[in-house]
């Protein structure tokens, strides 16, 4: 996710791809389109849809539904491999957009802003319909609180992934998203900018819809901070040269996700519906068939 702030004139964006801060004063890209990541190269078993494979300049794409067989889902049910898949900012190399043509993608949602989308605007695969969906919590983009510590910054986090439950107009982009996916026809992927913020309470809501368990959607969430390792602590080793050591721990907090954040929402979630399903039908206003859908889309 990329949060993009203004304080005293300062422009302040934290993404995956581009951290500009007051510690800073100036971009700090991240190399994420030259790290060298390993790509899948197992062939699958017989009728099974093959692992989404490993990019290596859109490093955070993956496969909603995991690898192999796919998340174990509704007791002896799997994920449907090659239906979502999530990712960081589409932005590929010239290699990475023809590996995403032979996906056959019919949709991309971006979920970024515009601020954000001006920063990178996607490369969409050939054949792909492109969708703005641009998911970003008002109460949090107004300001930036002056982060002095790494707590204050998981803090931050966690409000954020509050926000996608106590927000009724990120509530309804939730919803829209929802909806779209559940309707249009053939592979799509959902992206925002980091891929694991938006993208991944999105991931938490069709996980859940699926029913599968709590512990295989956090495993999958916290998966973000492997993808992203490279190029985070490329990020990091900058920030840390221009600025020292305690600026880059306040810092590092933003660019990864942690199990407390997801839980965060959660934790809102249950406070506010008590249940996934009722949020998804009180909070985003989703009706079950729509819901339905989405379960018969992701499940075998």
């Amino acid at each position: 996710m990329s949060v993009s702030m203004r304080r005293s004139g300062i422009v302040v964006l934290v993404s995956a791809g581009l951290l500009v801060s007051p510690f800073l004063g100036s971009a700090v890209t991240e190399h994420a389109a030259t790290i060298a990541m390993p790509v899948a190269s197992a062939k699958p078993a017989k009728g099974q849809t093959a692992d989404a494979p490993r990019l290596q300049s859109v490093v955070n794409f993956r496969d909603l539904a995991g690898t192999g067989e796919g998340y174990q889902a509704q007791g002896s049910h799997h994920l449907n491999k090659g239906v979502f898949y999530r990712s960081n900012a589409l932005t590929p190399n010239d290699a990475d957009l023809a590996t995403l043509d032979g996906l056959h993608l019919s949709s991309v949602f971006d979920l970024r802003s515009a601020d954000e989308i001006a920063q990178k605007a996607d490369r969409v695969p050939a054949g792909a319909a492109y969708v703005n969906i641009p998911i970003f919590s008002g109460n949090l983009s107004t300001g930036m609180p002056n982060l002095t510590s790494p707590d204050a910054a998981r803090k931050f986090m966690q409000d954020i992934n509050k926000s996608f439950v106590t927000d009724a107009g990120e509530r309804g982009k939730f919803a829209d998203l929802l909806t779209q996916l559940a309707e249009q026809q053939g592979p799509a992927v959902f992206h925002c900018t980091a891929g694991k913020d938006r993208t991944g309470w999105t991931a938490y809501l069709l996980q859940s819809i699926a029913r599968v368990s709590d512990a295989d959607i956090m495993s999958d969430y916290l998966l973000s901070n492997d993808y992203l390792a490279a190029s985070n602590a490329a990020t990091l080793a900058q920030i840390k040269a221009a600025k020292g050591e305690q600026a880059a721990a306040i810092y590092a907090p933003l660019l990864g996700v942690d199990r407390t954040y997801l839980q965060a929402g959660i934790d809102q979630l249950t406070a506010d519906y008590g249940s996934v399903d009722k949020y998804l039908k009180d909070g985003l206003g989703l009706n079950g068939h729509t819901i339905e859908q989405l379960r018969h889309k992701l499940t075998k």
